[in-house]
């Protein structure tokens, strides 16, 4: 039977928590804040070595990235960019000492604010930043270097900051081929690697350019593109290149690899949203969180909340609500915050901004609350260490 720790990564606006349900995923016990109060935009773990990583900061803080290899005991940071506070550190010895400043160099100067995605695989650790640059790590994110081939491609100038300016927030590594990689950047749209890194391919078409017919959204699709705030992506796993994304203006399915996609938002109570998530064996079985609208709240429909799931790859939903909120339900799930686990079956768990956690050890069919009172959630991730008995 399986067996091994189940361990819920929470990143917040006030640090990083781990919510441990250990192996019968019950008793959920929260520790944290970790990583100094920091703004923590997403937090990953490698099951392999149980080495975790929490990526964030902002203004005042700068970029960097945490690690802990010892179950969140102790954290390092890797700070890649300057904040305010350096400044009013350099200029004021009592604030300095008060916050035992050092004035250390860091690698990007300002040439970022925040650490807003990572993503890990086959010994390298990637970062997406705010502005959007990818970044990587050859030694668990000790030194990072730029990846120029996508920060400086031919499209970049064209890219056009969302509302929460212009962030790499999704990335996508394919575990079986370390030269395949994809990328979400809103509002420029997916991008997609096939050497390594070396060249990328901007992925936006639609299948079928009738289906942006009648929208009027400036982010719905139009001109054979599905439209570049895309919100979230992930690839089904043991598929090859199937790829499922909420973007701003719907839920849609790619069966190669990014190279065009299907809208499969019919059947939904809305076309926006932020996260999506995938079965993890089973690439048919999905769920999203639809929202009622990007300027009418961002929150569950009637104000009820659900989860919706497929079991057929998009054809079809169905609303999950028992154990959810059924009235008076105002929360906004955001793009990076829901994720698995490994089991069977599959647990999903997702976080609010009003600072709940909620899981579901039956695949969508009941729900219950893990965790509240925490500060707002920016990123749900889980660290599944499974074993044999």
């Amino acid at each position: 039977m399986t067996t091994g720790s189940v361990t819920v990564l929470v990143g917040t606006t006030k640090g990083a928590f781990l919510l441990s349900g250990g192996d019968g995923r019950q008793g959920w016990a929260v520790r944290g804040p970790f990583c100094g109060g920091w703004p923590i935009n997403h937090v990953i773990g490698d099951a392999s070595t149980g080495t975790l990583w929490a990526g964030g900061g902002g203004e005042w803080h700068g970029a960097g990235v945490w690690c802990s290899k010892d179950d969140g005991e102790t954290w390092h940071l890797t700070k890649l960019t300057k904040g305010s506070m350096d400044e009013w550190a350099a200029n004021d010895p009592d604030f300095a000492a008060m916050i035992d400043w050092k004035d250390e160099p860091v690698p990007f100067g300002d040439d970022f604010s925040q650490i807003w995605s990572l993503g890990h695989a086959h010994g390298t650790l990637y970062a997406g930043t705010k502005p959007a640059n990818l970044l990587k790590s050859t030694d668990a994110g000790k030194t990072w270097e730029h990846v120029r081939s996508l920060n400086e491609h031919p499209s970049a100038e064209s890219w056009t900051p969302g509302a929460a300016g212009l962030v790499l927030h999704t990335i996508v590594c394919d575990p079986k081929k370390p030269e395949k990689m994809w990328i979400g950047i809103s509002a420029a749209g997916v991008f997609a690697t096939e050497d390594g890194g070396k060249s990328w391919e901007r992925r936006n078409r639609l299948s079928n350019a009738e289906a942006c017919e009648g929208h009027d959204h400036p982010a719905a699709p139009r001109d054979g593109e599905i439209g570049h705030c895309v919100h979230n992506m992930m690839l089904a796993p043991a598929s090859g290149d199937l790829l499922y994304q909420q973007n701003h203006h719907g839920v849609w399915r790619s069966a190669d690899g990014g190279r065009s996609w299907d809208d499969i938002t019919q059947g939904l109570p809305s076309t926006f949203g932020f996260p999506v998530c995938v079965h993890p064996r089973d690439p048919d079985t999905l769920w999203t969180l639809p929202l009622n609208g990007d300027s009418t709240g961002r929150y569950p429909p009637d104000g009820a909340a659900a989860v919706w799931r497929s079991r057929d790859g998009g054809k079809t939903w169905q609303d999950m609500r028992v154990g959810l909120p059924q009235e008076a339900c105002f929360f906004t799930v955001l793009r990076q915050a829901m994720a698995r686990d490994q089991r069977g079956p599959a647990g999903v768990y997702f976080g609010t901004n009003s600072g709940s956690v909620f899981a579901s050890l039956d695949e969508g069919e009941s729900w219950q609350e893990i965790a509240r009172h925490l500060p707002t959630i920016l990123s749900v991730e889980v660290l599944d260490r499974q074993g044999t008995a």
